[in-house]
């Protein structure tokens, strides 16, 4: 599906993000790159993007990160963490971010987001 330049929230030294990198410049695909641990999502950005992309919230959390784990981020979610309070914890720091995060929008307008590096969901959203 035709869309305008991407964003990608990323972390340079993060392999998957790398991998993800290397995919969309092998299919000819422009995007401008966001270095997640220096310029972290807004609560704001992260509640917008966590809509366009369909999923319940813990899914953008980076659950092998340090931050997670030292946080037990895990348990505050399953006690029954509100949506409001898990998007403004994951805005204190990019690295509570699952990544790569890939912010686009289709050709009719409608916005679309892509948490983490699988290939099939990318080549469906980005190539078809």
């Amino acid at each position: 599906m035709p869309h305008d330049k991407l964003l990608v929230l990323c972390h340079p030294r993060c392999s998957t993000c790398k991998r993800a990198l290397v995919w969309l410049d092998a299919h000819g695909i422009a995007y401008a790159c966001r270095d997640i641990s220096r310029d972290n999502p807004t609560a704001d950005e992260l509640a917008t993007w966590q809509a366009a992309s369909g999923l319940p919230v813990r899914r953008l959390f980076n659950t092998s990160g340090r931050l997670y784990r030292e946080q037990n981020v895990k348990a505050q979610l399953d006690a029954g963490m509100s949506d409001e309070d898990a998007l403004a914890l994951l805005a204190t720091d990019g690295m509570m971010v699952r990544r790569p995060l890939v912010v686009g929008t289709r050709a009719d307008g409608t916005p679309f987001v892509l948490v983490g590096f699988r290939e099939a969901p990318w080549s469906e959203a980005l190539l078809s």
